[in-house]
């Protein structure tokens, strides 16, 4: 089934909300306790969190629709991983979700597309993003896209501490 993507608006951020919601626990809910789930959702996946990286210029966030039902979605942005390397000026690929009834099926090939042509609008530039480190299937995703394990860190859900790796693409000819 194929999808249409297109530019996130502020009039998305309830739908973007929702589905950050819904994706985030469905990949992960299972390694949090529900205190630590539920603060993470409030603070991440709130529709406030959303329509504030709707509104900065440094942000854009697509949502991939198919029969007009959100399905996914991807958002980028100045990089913020911690590691040695990063300077400004690198952009990251923030998240890019999609429900499980959309994976597989070139939704994801096509979010990430559509991501990294807008981080490399003004012309090629080192590129980053971070993968949980026991998510094999996003990590072999990455690294057909040409990402390659960079570093690894923290990523903190209320009090538990998550191993994190940390994925570069370097632009061509570097």
């Amino acid at each position: 089934m194929t999808a249409t993507i297109r530019r996130a608006t502020t009039d998305d951020a309830v739908t973007l909300a929702e589905l950050g919601r819904v994706t985030f626990i469905d990949a992960f809910g299972h390694l949090y306790t529900p205190e630590d789930l539920q603060a993470f959702i409030d603070d991440s996946h709130s529709v406030d969190a959303y329509a504030r990286a709707l509104a900065n210029p440094d942000y854009a966030l697509w949502l991939a629709e198919q029969d007009g039902v959100a399905v996914g979605y991807a958002q980028a942005g100045p990089c913020g991983l911690p590691h040695a390397e990063a300077q400004a000026g690198d952009g990251e690929l923030k998240r890019l979700y999609l429900l499980h009834s959309a994976q597989n099926g070139g939704v994801g090939v096509a979010l990430l597309q559509v991501a990294l042509d807008w981080l490399e609008r003004d012309g090629p530039r080192t590129l980053w993003i971070s993968v949980w480190s026991e998510n094999y299937g996003a990590q072999r995703f990455y690294g057909r896209h040409g990402f390659q394990y960079a570093g690894e860190y923290e990523f903190i859900v209320g009090e538990q501490r998550d191993r994190e790796f940390i994925y570069r693409r370097k632009p061509a000819g570097t």
